[in-house]
């Protein structure tokens, strides 16, 4: 029965991370709930952490003409200050912590709602209709666009709480994205930018896991068995990305953010 949940585990590694792969953004928080389920805390947490940051570095050495660093540097230093303040408060919140993701669920709900309805509203919005996965070298250097200039200064809460809420649980990725989809409407930046960011942040979430003795024999041996599911749904993603029209990534976009939220009522 442990193999079976085991292979099971590892199944669902493979589809999240291919929607990670995607997206640049997902497979953590997605396969945690049903991670922690099967095979427990202990050793869903730092090995779906890894292979966020793994995903990370596997996007970004493909695009990383297309960061945007000045994005990249600010959101590593406000959620990473968040992600300390997290690591410290973590064992005193884990009490709370249904309460926890029933607030961070219905948040990110309400978050990925309007986005929806704004893509629908506005199928053919210029330079994003039909734009597909090649994009154009000035896109990576271009300034943020006039829609992401009109971002409410309520969406500036959202990365340190993503921090904190990052630090405990790693699973502040819906709320950076509920950031970062208003800041970034481009794909291309989009995608590259906030795996950059999930190399930085979940490097110190490793340290921390490496300090709290998460990373046992047994964690590295499951570790090396999952990966060729990793590395499968990883080039698989890969390939469906490259598909996608620019509207169509956006609209998968709000539509993961949705069903992350639903994923973290889940944990409740």
């Amino acid at each position: 029965m442990t193999y079976i949940k085991y292979l099971l585990f590892f199944v669902i590694i493979f589809f999240t991370h291919l929607i990670n792969s995607i997206t640049g953004f997902a497979g953590t928080v997605l396969s945690m709930p049903f991670g922690i389920m099967l095979v427990g805390y202990p050793i869903a947490k730092p090995l779906l952490n890894v292979f966020g940051l793994g995903c990370g570095v596997y996007v970004f050495l493909g695009n990383r003409r297309y960061v945007i660093w000045r994005e990249v540097w600010k959101i590593v230093l406000i959620m990473g200050a968040g992600i300390l303040v997290g690591i410290h408060i973590k064992e005193r919140v884990i009490q709370q912590q249904s309460l926890m993701y029933l607030i961070l669920g219905i948040f990110v709900i309400l978050l990925s709602i309007p986005g929806l309805i704004g893509q629908f509203r506005n199928p053919k919005k210029k330079g994003q209709g039909d734009a597909n996965a090649a994009g154009t070298e000035a896109s990576a250097k271009a300034p943020v666009t006039t829609e992401a200039a009109r971002v409410s200064p309520f969406l500036y809460f959202l990365p340190p709480i993503a921090g904190v809420v990052h630090g405990i649980f790693v699973s502040g990725g819906p709320l950076l994205i509920g950031y970062l989809a208003k800041r970034l409407p481009d794909k291309n930046e989009f995608r590259s930018t906030v795996s950059t960011i999930w190399i930085f942040l979940n490097g110190m979430v490793l340290v921390d896991d490496i300090r709290s003795g998460f990373w046992t024999r047994e964690e590295c041996l499951i570790t090396l068995a999952s990966v060729p599911f990793l590395v499968g749904g990883m080039c698989l993603g890969t390939y469906f990305y490259h598909k996608l029209s620019q509207r169509t990534f956006m609209i998968l976009s709000y539509v993961l953010l949705l069903i992350m939220g639903l994923t973290l009522l889940l944990k409740v």
